[in-house]
């Protein structure tokens, strides 16, 4: 049997069989009409934050002088049509009065200017001072900032600083709209935020999205806050920007497979964009502390092994000779615990904690070496937070005597010899050199060539304290062994065989 309803009668139908099973099913409340209403306050009208803030963000375009190819008029192409014409027909190019042999002029380079690329930004100060990503002007020669209202400024180059890809440029204007900058403390995983940017060079372009979560370590210098703001090339450089119209982060980065938006984006915190601005804006730099340290991270296991209990704190990898950690005492296969008052639980911690101290500054660290923690007094200096330890180290020509372990070190599938005086002053450490790596030691990552610096938290320098050590290790339990490869000092941890 067919039957025809009126569409209008149609949804009132299916809309009260719905009802009607819902209630049955007990899906829903006792008051309806309330529930609709908590419905809709949960759902924001961004219209009068657009009105509010959208003045004052700005589109960035950036221009790039590259050489020009072939050159231009009266360039090289010109003077050889000029000799072409003078040798088959007598006469110069026309336009060329004066027929002879070819001026020997230098040659100037030709430029051109070509677009870079595009992105967003927001005015900090009614003076013309404007934020962005330090990614979005790189290697640009000009940059055009546009305001809502069409004008154009051609922007300076106050500072950039690429590790926290936050930028500042000035525009000559005045009484000019300003975001206002909101307290990322407040923040909370939920809220519903906004941006406003150029995607693909469509100007104040608004899209919303909640906050998905906050200090997301992504290996950058700051945690990040993530959201699903749709955020797309050209949006960079742009606020997201909270329920009260206060810029909360700067969007910097998506995660993509396409290249294109696919629910993830990143900000930047508004607090450390602000403390780099402002720096940034006084000097036209950014100084960080540093101690001189390469750092990776402890394994539940390596923990537990050597007493730490949980996984946590940083492990030196490395030293760099001279530098803060190095007269401080600190040394590779520590693992650093606490800086100052901050308890350091993964290593993007200690290097936060860092970089944000001014250098000069006297601060403590704790660390833990060989099952006991002890306080290093250390002065924080001046440098670049990503230096690494530099310079390859020679092979020295002096070859150790390989000496046997004991039946100990072998039942590991050890062989191990002393480090010879030369190769003690090269490396600057003292251990005994692995010749061997079998069975159980091959299995935990030892190789020929590692040094062993200490086994079950006792350091060992010659082959009789390596064969003391072996022998007062519980043969049950895995053994931790903290040896250095080239310039990396790491732990292993090598299981007994079962």
């Amino acid at each position: 049997m067919m039957f025809k309803v009126e569409g209008h009668k149609l949804r009132s139908y299916l809309f009260a069989f719905g009802v009607a099973c819902s209630a049955a099913a007990g899906f829903l409340p006792a008051t309806p009409a309330a529930a609709q209403t908590a419905q809709a306050r949960g759902l924001p009208d961004f219209a009068d934050l657009v009105e509010q803030v959208g003045p004052a963000v700005v589109g960035i375009r950036t221009v790039e002088k590259v050489a020009a190819r072939g050159g231009g008029s009266g360039g090289e192409m010109d003077e050889e049509m000029q000799e072409f014409f003078r040798r088959f027909f007598g006469q110069p190019l026309p336009g060329n009065p004066r027929p002879g042999p070819r001026p020997n002029r230098p040659q100037q380079p030709q430029e051109e200017e070509r677009p870079r690329g595009v992105g967003s930004g927001f005015i900090l100060s009614a003076d013309g001072y404007v934020m962005t990503n330090a990614h979005v002007i790189e290697d640009a020669s000009e940059i055009v900032v546009t305001l809502t209202d069409k004008r154009e400024f051609k922007a300076k180059l106050i500072g950039a600083d690429k590790r926290s890809d936050v930028a500042v440029v000035k525009i000559e204007a005045t009484s000019l709209p300003v975001v206002r900058i909101g307290d990322i403390s407040k923040l909370r995983v939920g809220e519903w935020v906004m941006a406003i940017g150029s995607p693909f060079g469509l100007e104040n372009t608004v899209t919303a999205g909640i906050v998905s979560a906050k200090q997301r370590d992504t290996g950058d210098l700051v945690p990040l806050i993530q959201t699903d703001v749709a955020i797309n090339p050209g949006n960079s450089g742009g606020p997201l920007i909270n329920l009260r119209g206060e810029v909360v982060g700067i969007n910097s980065q998506i995660y993509s497979r396409s290249g294109g938006y696919m629910g993830i984006s990143f900000s930047i915190p508004i607090d450390e964009a602000i403390r780099v601005s402002d720096q940034l804006r006084a000097t036209g730099r950014v100084s960080r502390g540093l101690i001189g340290v390469t750092i990776g991270t402890v394994s539940k296991d390596v923990a537990e092994s050597i007493g730490l209990g949980k996984a946590r704190g940083a492990l030196v990898n490395s030293v760099v000779p001279g530098s803060a950690a190095d007269k401080a005492g600190v040394r590779e296969g520590d693992i650093i615990t606490k800086y100052g008052d901050k308890v350091i639980e993964t290593p993007s911690d200690l290097s936060r904690s860092v970089a944000s101290t001014k250098p000069g500054v006297k601060s403590t660290l704790t660390l833990f070496r060989n099952g006991a923690s002890r306080e290093l007094a250390i002065t924080v200096a001046e440098g670049d937070p990503e230096a690494k330890p530099t310079g390859k180290r020679s092979q020295d020509r002096e070859e150790p005597q390989p000496k046997p372990s004991s039946a100990a070190g072998k039942s590991l599938g050890l062989a191990v010899s002393d480090l010879t005086d030369a190769q003690k002053k090269e490396l600057k450490v003292r251990g005994v050199r692995i010749d061997a790596a079998t069975d159980a030691a091959a299995k935990a990552g030892l190789r020929e060539g590692d040094v062993i610096l200490s086994v079950g938290n006792i350091e060992v320098s010659s082959v009789k304290e390596f064969e003391s050590a072996i022998a007062k290790a519980d043969k049950n339990k895995p053994l931790s062994v903290l040896f250095r490869r080239g310039e990396w000092a790491q732990y292993a941890l090598i299981r007994p065989a079962r």
